[in-house]
């Protein structure tokens, strides 16, 4: 890597005084010695100089990558730093997990931090691998790395009251760190009440309604692109008038994805809607790092050398990245070499037999023949429910394929335990099934497919590598292994996206219209969302919260 002293010229862009210039820098041991001006406006032929991308909320997991090798390829868009939620392997591995990704990040030049997981497990609904208490949530709070209490996704325990909660929010507080919030749909004075218990943003908002109605009662409003849930047209208008309130997320971002791009990208589209530069990068790079009170540097005399050279400010092209004043990337190249590590997991079930998979008709909610059906929405994280015909064959509820109704099942990983099932709609598969033992937020194997032998083939690849990622049709499987947790490869991160391109573009021969089949899995599980989910213990009304009866 490049000498951490040495002197840049180029086009600076001045996002505090909504200013462009040509500018000399001059960096010494990491840090801007000074910026001297060098002429009145951008010159015509020089690149761009701005402060580093920082994702605002990502759970480092999802990209299937360990945090050292998520760095290695998100410095190829311009990111220097994350605010990253460990919930994803707090919950199967608890505190083990969270100082896992706080040491793996340390060993590389990017600026993680971290957040203190507020709600392991995500519900009493689900069989996750550990439990983090008030005590040990404030344990974590008090260490120097960890900058903020992580999405508080147990609204109706802000709402009531209920004493954990309001303890891992009071020690937040105690230790001047903010609450980030996980509030979809919240809305009027719950949303007032769920503010002002001390959450300070939210990146669940899908309808610019609600983000406004957050906005009014001071909350922050973080707009997520992820390879899911992809809210930024629906909310990309409030950053005109909301430019110190709005903050850019992937929050989930599959290894394929952030091979393609990262925040930068986010900042392309907002210009070429017509969104005001400054605005584009207060919301991309500032704002981030004044909430959290992070250590990144933000391109002023005095701060840490943390900035970028991007080749123009409409495509955000990215040239160089800075960190530390190391040079870890330049021109699709990342300079950050790989780390060793020795993989934590949790991952204790059995094989299952087609057996265990059937659905008896007395077995399953129904009435007069229907039976309620979870109805998956691309690029979104809630689900709608059906109520449709059910396909009865030899006194079983069976997929049916003619009409995208099929069979979706979700096995317990940490021990053996009987199988819950159901049926979803939208994954449009004419053969075959893909399973995944990335499933949010407990981490159990979640599965979906046409038939019995199908499921068990591809939930049973899973299990042999102790977690993963696996799709089979008639003819052929595949599984990409991820034994870090049963989340992430021990692999080389370029290497794990393009195992997972082809394993995606499998699954999507399967015949899902899905953009990204995988992800959209990965969710059906989440019961903090709604409106209907499966955890490992059954059907779950999101709405209600409660299991469907």
């Amino acid at each position: 890597m490049q000498n951490a002293s040495f002197t840049l010229t180029g086009n600076l862009v001045d996002v505090w005084k909504k200013n462009i210039y040509s500018a000399e820098i001059v960096v010494e041991n990491g840090i801007i010695r000074s910026i001297t001006k060098i002429g009145d406006g951008a010159s015509s032929i020089g690149k761009f100089i701005l402060p580093g991308f920082v994702d605002s909320h990502v759970h480092i997991e999802s990209s299937m990558l360990v945090p050292s090798e998520f760095a290695r390829i998100a410095v190829l868009h311009g990111s220097v730093g994350t605010v990253s939620d460990p919930h994803e392997i707090a919950n199967v591995c608890g505190m083990k997990g969270v100082e896992f990704m706080i040491e793996n990040g340390k060993q590389v030049p990017f600026k993680f931090n971290f957040g203190a997981p507020s709600c392991v497990p995500a519900t009493v609904f689900e069989t996750a691998g550990a439990s983090l208490n008030s005590d040990d949530v404030k344990a974590l709070l008090a260490k120097d790395e960890i900058k903020y209490l992580s999405e508080m996704m147990n609204f109706p325990g802000v709402l009531f009251k209920d004493e954990e909660v309001m303890k891992k929010i009071a020690s937040a507080h105690k230790a001047g760190k903010p609450v980030d919030g996980h509030a979809p749909g919240l809305r009027g004075g719950q949303a007032k009440q769920y503010i002002e218990a001390g959450i300070s943003t939210d990146h669940e908002c899908f309808t610019a309604e609600e983000a406004l109605d957050k906005l009014e009662h001071g909350m922050k409003i973080l707009i997520r692109e992820g390879s899911a849930a992809k809210n930024f047209e629906a909310l990309i208008g409030l950053l005109e008038d909301h430019p110190k309130m709005i903050m850019f997320c992937s929050d989930d971002k599959h290894p394929d994805s952030l091979t393609a791009g990262h925040i930068n990208q986010l900042c392309a589209r907002a210009i070429a809607k017509g969104m005001d530069v400054f605005h584009v990068l207060r919301a991309a790079c500032i704002n981030p790092v004044l909430h959290y009170n992070l250590g990144i540097g933000l391109l002023r005399e005095g701060d840490a050398a943390d900035f970028i050279v991007a080749e123009d400010l409409v495509d955000f092209k990215i040239h160089q990245t800075y960190i530390d004043g190391r040079l870890v990337a330049e021109d699709g190249k990342t300079f950050i070499a790989p780390v060793a590590i020795s993989p934590i997991n949790q991952f204790e079930c059995d094989e299952v037999g087609t057996a265990q998979l059937a659905i008896k008709t007395n077995e399953y909610p129904s009435s007069q023949g229907r039976i309620p059906v979870m109805e998956a929405l691309d690029g979104q994280l809630i689900t709608n429910r059906l109520d449709l015909p059910g396909k009865n064959e030899n006194g079983e509820w069976v997929s049916d394929v003619a009409q995208d109704i099929l069979k979706m099942v979700v096995v317990n990983r940490y021990h053996n335990a009987p199988v819950a099932k159901c049926f979803i709609r939208n994954f449009g598969f004419r053969e075959g099934a893909i399973a995944s033992s990335v499933a949010h937020d407990s981490h159990n194997i979640v599965a979906v497919g046409v038939d019995d032998e199908s499921l068990a083939k591809a939930i049973n690849l899973v299990i042999r590598e102790k977690g993963g990622v696996s799709c089979v049709n008639k003819t052929s499987q595949e599984v990409l292994g991820l034994p870090v947790a049963g989340l992430m490869s021990a692999g080389d991160g370029f290497a794990v996206a393009e195992a997972y391109t082809s394993i995606d573009a499998m699954a999507k021969t399967l015949g899902s219209p899905l953009a990204a089949p995988f992800m959209t899995l990965s969710f059906m599980a989440l019961l903090v969302i709604p409106h209907l989910k499966l955890s490992d213990k059954g059907l779950f009304d999101g709405d209600k919260f409660e299991f469907v009866k």
